[in-house]
C-alpha cells in the first residue's frame, strides 16, 4: 500500500474501534440504568446508594461525561468517530482548519494599551483588566514560569506588571503621592555653617567597662544605678572636656540580646570607642561591635582597659584585633590604640584628646537654622510625664512647641531635658534630649523630622499607617496563596476519590469487578476518605504565650527578640503582645486569652491591684531587671513544662539455674525457673524480659514471685528464688532474667 492508503486505512480503523467502544458503552449503561429502576423488593440494596454517589444521576449521563473526557484525551478522535460523515482527506483538513480558527479567535488586548494596576489583584480580576478569558491567561502565566495557576490566587502589583507587558500593555502602577516629610539635603560645602560635638559610641562586650569608662569621663556614678553592673539600654549623654570641647557619648548595652541597640547606636556615631578589658580580650559581642561600626563606615578608636591588673599584655589584644581588620597604628594600620583603667582613670585623659583630635579631622559641621532632624534613641512611660523619648539631634534646632514626627506618631514638643535633667529650650545638633508630650510612644532608631502644622503631622502619619498596612498586606500574599493552594489540593483529592468511586460503582454493576467498593465517609468539610482509612494527628509543638512589658522600647524588642532566639524545636515561646510601661490589668486579661501564659516584666512593676487580678486568672509575672537572669529563668520555665521522657533500664538481672514442673490448685500446670540474683534487684511488680543466647525471647510480666513458699516483693542480689512468667513457660537453664524499670529524664532544649 501507498504511504496515503495505509494512512487512510489507519484513520477507518480508529473511527470504527471508536464507533464500537461507544456502542458497547452505551449498552452497559442501558443494562446498569434498568438495574437501578428495579423494585426495591428486587435489586440489590446498594443501588440506592449508588445512585447517591452519582449525584443523581443515570449511569449514562455519568458514562457520557467520561467519554467526553475520553475523546479530549484523545485529541478529538472519539468527537470525529462520532459524527455521521465520510471518512476522507478533505473533510479531516477542513476539520483541523476549523480547530485552529477557533483556537485563534481570543481577542487580546491592543498593544501600547496603558492599564492601570491595583496594589494586589486576582489572576481572574487581571483577566478581566485584560480582556481576555481565564484559560488564556492562565497558559501565559504557565508559560512565564508562574506557578500561581488558580482564578482566585493573589498576584502583587509586580507580579501583575510583568503579565501584562507580555501582552504588549503598558502597566501603570500609580504612584504614593500621599503626604510625607523628607530630610533636606545635605549642603555641598559645609565650611559655612558652625562646628558641632562628635557624637561618640562607646561599644565593647559586656562587662569589659564601658560604663565604667562613661562614669570617670563625666564625673559621676551610673554604674551603681545598672541592675547586675551592666547596660541594659542605651545612655546619651553630654560631657565638657578639660580642654571646653563638649562630646555627646551613647552607652550602648554589651549582652547578646542587645544587638539591634548597638547596631543603632553605631549608626547614629561619628566615632566609635571599642572598649576591649585587657584580661579577658575579645570576645563574641567585641566582634559584633567591630563588625556594627565597619558596616556603618564609621572610624574606631581601640579603648584596652583594665591595664593596671598585674600581668597584662596589652600588646596581645592589637595583635588579636588583628584578624578582625582592626590595625592599630602601633602595628602599622591608622587606629588609634590607648591603654587606660576606667576605674583609676589612668590614660582617660589621654583618651579624649585622641577622640578631640579625630574630631577636628573629620571637621563635623550641621546646619542650625533649619528644622530639626533626628533620631529617637529610646522611648518609654513615665509616671506623671507619659510618653518620653531620648533625642538626639543629627541637624537643625530642635525647640519646645515644635511640631514633630516619628515614623507612625507625633509630638507637639511640650518640654526638654538634658542627660541631667535639667529642663531646656532649644536643643542643637549632636544635643541629646528627653522629648515630651508624644501620642503615641516612637520606635528607638526611627528618624524624627519636623512639620510645619498639627494638621500636616496627621495627615502623614495616617498615611505612614495606611502604608503600613498596604505592606503588611503584601506580606501576607504569599500565605494567603499557600492555603488556597492547600483548598485546591483537598478539593482536588475529593473530585479524584470521588471519580474514583463513580468508577469502582459502575465497574461493580457491569461485572468488570467482583467486590462492591467501600463507600466514602465525609471527615469534615474539605476531606473524602475510605471508611476504613484515618490519617494520624500530628503532633503540635507546645508553646508558652508571653506578653513582655518593659521600661524603654529598646529592652522591650531586645527581650522579645532573645526569647525568639532560645531553642524551640520542642517547645517555643509565642508573643502575645509587647509594651512600654508599667504592667496592667488589661495586660493580664491579654495573658489570660491563652493558657498557661506568663508576663515579662523588665525594669517595671505591677500594683497590687494588677497582681491579685493576675493571682486570680492564673497568670504568673516573671519580674526581672538583668537579661541573662531573665533568659536563665525562662529557659528552665519551658524546660518545666516539657513532658518527662522515660526510658527503660535493667534493675535487677537474674540466672536460670533449674527449671520445675508443678500443679497448682485444679490441676493446673506450672513452670517455675528457679534462680539466683546475680545483680541489682528481681521486683514482682516490675515488667520482666527473658533473654537466650542474647536475644529477647519473652518481654511481659511476672505471675509469681516466691522465696521457697511463701510470695515476695523483691529479691535482692545473691539470693535464690522461683519465678513463673504471665503467658510465658517455655523457660531453659542458663536463660537470663532481667527486671526491667523506668527511668524519668528531663527533656533539653536543643
Amino acid at each position: 500500500l501507498s504511504p496515503l492508503e495505509m494512512l487512510r486505512k489507519a484513520r477507518e480503523m480508529n473511527k470504527a474501534r471508536a464507533a464500537g467502544r461507544s456502542q458497547n458503552l452505551k449498552k452497559a449503561a442501558d443494562v446498569a440504568q434498568q438495574e437501578i429502576q428495579q423494585p426495591a423488593s428486587q435489586a440489590d440494596p446498594r443501588l440506592k446508594a449508588d445512585a447517591q454517589v452519582l449525584k443523581g444521576k443515570s449511569l449514562e449521563s455519568w458514562e457520557q461525561e467520561q467519554r467526553g473526557k475520553l475523546k479530549k484525551g484523545r485529541g478529538g478522535t472519539s468527537r470525529r468517530a462520532g459524527r455521521d460523515m465520510a471518512a476522507n482527506d478533505q473533510e479531516y483538513d477542513e476539520d483541523e482548519q476549523d480547530k485552529r480558527k477557533r483556537r485563534t479567535r481570543v481577542k487580546l488586548p491592543k498593544k501600547g494599551k496603558e492599564l492601570t494596576l491595583p496594589l494586589t489583584i486576582t489572576v481572574d480580576g487581571l483577566a478581566k483588566l485584560l480582556e481576555v478569558p481565564n484559560d488564556h491567561l492562565l497558559r501565559k502565566m504557565s508559560h512565564m514560569g508562574l506557578d500561581k495557576l488558580a482564578n482566585d490566587y493573589l498576584l502583587s502589583g509586580e507580579e501583575a506588571a510583568d503579565i501584562v507587558l507580555e501582552y504588549g500593555v503598558t502597566p501603570v502602577i500609580p504612584e504614593d503621592t500621599g503626604p510625607e516629610l523628607y530630610p533636606q539635603p545635605v549642603p555641598e560645602d559645609m565650611a559655612a555653617h558652625p562646628l558641632r560635638p562628635p557624637v561618640v559610641t562607646i561599644m565593647g562586650h559586656v562587662d569589659h567597662g564601658k560604663t565604667t569608662l562613661l562614669d570617670t569621663l563625666r564625673n559621676s556614678s551610673i554604674t551603681a544605678t545598672e541592675a547586675g553592673g551592666i547596660t541594659q539600654h542605651i545612655g546619651a549623654f553630654s560631657v565638657q572636656m578639660k580642654s571646653g570641647q563638649n562630646i555627646t557619648f551613647l552607652d550602648t548595652p554589651g549582652h547578646a540580646a542587645f544587638s539591634a541597640m548597638r547596631a543603632r547606636g553605631a549608626n547614629a556615631t561619628d566615632v566609635v570607642v571599642l572598649v576591649v578589658a585587657a584580661d579577658d580580650g575579645v570576645m563574641p559581642q567585641t566582634k559584633e561591635a567591630i563588625q556594627h561600626a565597619l558596616d556603618a563606615d564609621v572610624p574606631i578608636i581601640v579603648a584596652i582597659n583594665k591595664c593596671d591588673k598585674p600581668g597584662i599584655d596589652p600588646s596581645r589584644i592589637q595583635n588579636d584585633l588583628l584578624q578582625y581588620g582592626i590595625h592599630t597604628e602601633d602595628l602599622g594600620g591608622d587606629i588609634q590604640a590607648v591603654e587606660i583603667s576606667a576605674l583609676k582613670g589612668d590614660g582617660v585623659e589621654e583618651l579624649s584628646e585622641s577622640i578631640v583630635t579625630l574630631a577636628e579631622v573629620l571637621d563635623l559641621r550641621a546646619e542650625v537654622d533649619i528644622p530639626a532632624h533626628a533620631t529617637i534613641i529610646e522611648s518609654q512611660v513615665e509616671k506623671g510625664r507619659g510618653n518620653v523619648a531620648s533625642v538626639l539631634v543629627k541637624r537643625g534646632t530642635l525647640k519646645i512647641g515644635d511640631i514633630i514626627v516619628a515614623g507612625s506618631t507625633w509630638c507637639k514638643v511640650r518640654s526638654m531635658t538634658d542627660d541631667r535633667g535639667k529642663s531646656v529650650k532649644s536643643a542643637g545638633p549632636a544635643s541629646a534630649v528627653r522629648v515630651m508630650g508624644w501620642k503615641e510612644i516612637p520606635h528607638a532608631g526611627d528618624m524624627v523630622l519636623q512639620a510645619e502644622s498639627e494638621a500636616q503631622a496627621k495627615h502623614v502619619v495616617a498615611h505612614r499607617i495606611d502604608k503600613r498596612k498596604k505592606k503588611e498586606q503584601l506580606g501576607s500574599l504569599e500565605a494567603m496563596n499557600e492555603k488556597r493552594r492547600e483548598i485546591h489540593l483537598r478539593e482536588s483529592t475529593v473530585r479524584a476519590e470521588q471519580k474514583a468511586h463513580a468508577k469502582a460503582v459502575w465497574e461493580f454493576h457491569q461485572g468488570l469487578r467482583s467486590t462492591h467498593p467501600e463507600p466514602l465517609v465525609k471527615t469534615d468539610k474539605h476531606t473524602y476518605g475510605a471508611a476504613e482509612k484515618s490519617s494520624p494527628d500530628t503532633p503540635e509543638i507546645p508553646i508558652i504565650p508571653v506578653v513582655i512589658k518593659g521600661d524603654v522600647s529598646g529592652t522591650v524588642e531586645a527581650v522579645e527578640a532573645a526569647l525568639k532566639n532560645l531553642p524551640s524545636t520542642k517547645i517555643k515561646p509565642v508573643v502575645l503582645s509587647t509594651g512600654v510601661g508599667q504592667v496592667t490589668e488589661s495586660d493580664v486579661v491579654m495573658a489570660s486569652s491563652s493558657d498557661k501564659s506568663v508576663i515579662i516584666a523588665f525594669n517595671v512593676k505591677a500594683d497590687k491591684k494588677t497582681q491579685t487580678k493576675a493571682k486570680r486568672e492564673h497568670v504568673e509575672v516573671m519580674s526581672y531587671r538583668i537579661i541573662y537572669k531573665l533568659l536563665e529563668d525562662f529557659e528552665k520555665l519551658m524546660l518545666g513544662r516539657l513532658p518527662p521522657v522515660f526510658v527503660e533500664e535493667v534493675q535487677g538481672e537474674a540466672v536460670v539455674q533449674q527449671v520445675f514442673d508443678i500443679t497448682l490448685k485444679g490441676n493446673k500446670p506450672a513452670r517455675i525457673a528457679g534462680s539466683r540474683v546475680t545483680s541489682g534487684t528481681i521486683s514482682r511488680a516490675a515488667l520482666a524480659q527473658v533473654l537466650r543466647g542474647g536475644k529477647v525471647v519473652f518481654s511481659g510480666e511476672i505471675s509469681s514471685l516466691k522465696n521457697v513458699k511463701a510470695d515476695i516483693a523483691e529479691s535482692t542480689k545473691g539470693q535464690e528464688f522461683g519465678i513463673a512468667f504471665a503467658g510465658f513457660d517455655d523457660l531453659r537453664e542458663g536463660d537470663i532474667v532481667q527486671s526491667m524499670g523506668k527511668k524519668e529524664i528531663q527533656q533539653k532544649l536543643d
